[in-house]
This record gives C-alpha cells, sequence and structure tokens, in this order.
C-alpha cells in the first residue's frame, strides 16, 4: 500500500517541481542542424535525465518517443512521471531483462517512435556504455543522438550517477549533438564514440 502511494503522489509531485524550475530558468538551446527525419535513438547520461523531456519536446514537438526504463521501484516512479511529457516507456534496461526492453524498443522504432536511452543506468558504473543502446542502432540502421544539459547553478546528488538539478533561476543550456551513424562499426568501438560524445558537454 506505502509504495503505490508513492508510486501515485511522487511522480505529480515531481512533475510539478520540475515544471515550475524550467519555468523560471533562462534557456538556451543548441541543437544540431541535421536531425534525421527517420526514428532515431536519444542518449543521455542517467544523471542528466531531469531535464531532457524539455529538451526533446523543444526539438521533436510532439513525436512519439518511449523511453528504456529499469523494471525496479524508481523506475516505476520515472515511468509514471514522463507519461506527463507524453512520453511512453519499454520496461527493463540494457543490463537486466535486456532482451525483453530491447525487443520491445525495436518494435516501436517500427511503428514511429524514436527510442531514449540512459547508456550507463539503472544503476551504473557513471559515465559508461552499455551494449544495449549500440544493439539498437545497428538493428534498427538508427542514429544516435546525444543530450545533455548544463546548468549556472545546481544541486548535485552524492548518488552513483550524481544526479543533477537545476536551480531556480540558473540559467539551464541544452545541447542536442550531430548524429553518430555506429552501424558499421565494431561494438566495442562503437560504445567508446558514444560515450566520447556524451563527455563533450556533460556535467562533472
Amino acid at each position: 500500500m506505502k509504495k503505490r502511494l508513492l508510486a501515485f503522489f511522487i511522480p505529480i509531485i515531481g512533475y510539478l517541481l520540475v515544471r515550475m524550475i524550467y519555468l523560471t530558468c533562462k534557456k538556451k538551446f543548441i541543437v544540431t542542424q541535421n536531425l534525421p527525419t527517420e526514428p532515431f535513438i536519444v542518449a543521455f547520461w542517467h544523471g542528466e535525465l531531469l531535464m531532457q523531456p524539455f529538451l526533446y519536446r523543444k526539438i521533436r514537438g510532439s513525436h512519439k518517443i518511449t523511453v528504456m526504463i529499469s523494471e525496479h521501484f524508481d523506475g516505476e516512479i520515472i515511468a509514471r512521471l514522463i507519461e506527463f511529457f507524453g512520453f511512453e516507456s519499454s520496461r527493463g534496461s540494457a543490463r537486466k531483462n535486456g532482451a525483453k526492453a530491447l525487443l520491445s524498443s525495436i518494435r516501436k522504432m517500427d511503428d514511429g517512435y524514436d527510442v531514449a536511452i540512459t547508456p550507463d543506468g539503472p544503476k551504473g558504473p557513471r559515465h559508461s556504455v552499455a551494449e544495449g543502446i549500440i544493439a539498437i542502432a545497428k538493428k534498427k540502421k538508427a542514429k544516435i543522438i546525444p543530450f545533455n544539459f548544463q546548468a549556472s547553478s545546481f544541486w548535485q546528488f552524492s548518488s552513483w550517477d550524481k544526479f543533477t538539478i537545476p536551480k531556480p533561476f540558473s540559467t539551464v543550456t541544452f545541447f542536442a549533438g550531430e548524429p553518430l551513424d555506429v552501424c558499421e562499426v565494431e561494438a566495442p568501438e562503437a560504445s567508446v564514440i558514444v560515450k566520447q560524445q556524451l563527455l563533450k558537454n556533460a556535467i562533472r
């Protein structure tokens, strides 16, 4: 009962707080001019996930997207929170129940959805790239777009991912980088490429 109540109220409160922070902040958007017209994969670090829905909606409008989210309780919270942004979820992760999550994401891309993945989620190590994102990119011949944000003032948790929350009235700069094509690259090298590009504008 307690978990069900938390799973109901926390996403509502969280969404309202995140929306309030976003509205008070000054925003800058640095976005590639080469966004694919076909479905693509959005990649961002787990510690930077809080603000990414705003960047996605800014550049993709109401386009359909599914987010790969773990089946843990904290994943349930996130899944319910992102529903307020019109996002769907594919439950599982690149590390646990990987086949289920990958298959769900691939099917969604067949239906025209973009797919969002935190390659170091759900439990790290921080700024690592699990193989799931590479597998989907190769299977669907899809481009990967690195997403980041930086804030002039922020809170940073002591969690494994150093989860970051911009402070109200700070300046938040959003980044959507150049598309990455890893379809013809061996998986280990592809993971290095994705990591390097995601670290360019990452919060340290």
